[in-house]
């Protein structure tokens, strides 16, 4: 497997998901959960339900 560029690093981080989940929470006024996926690709997502099978709930945005 090759490394990711630094930029899809970066826009895949933790900290990438929780300002995302801060700026979305502030525009829809809903909760934001992230998740952790356990894809190299997409490591954390960001949703407004809980997660699915085979992933795991990091942070409630409340």
């Amino acid at each position: 497997m090759t490394a990711l560029s630094p930029l899809r690093a970066r826009l895949a981080s933790f900290d990438h998901a929780y300002a995302v989940a801060i700026q979305r929470r502030g525009t829809t006024g809903r909760g934001q959960f992230i998740m952790w996926t356990g894809n190299p690709i997409q490591p954390f997502r960001v949703s407004l339900t809980l997660p699915t099978l085979g992933e795991q709930l990091l942070v409630w945005v409340a």
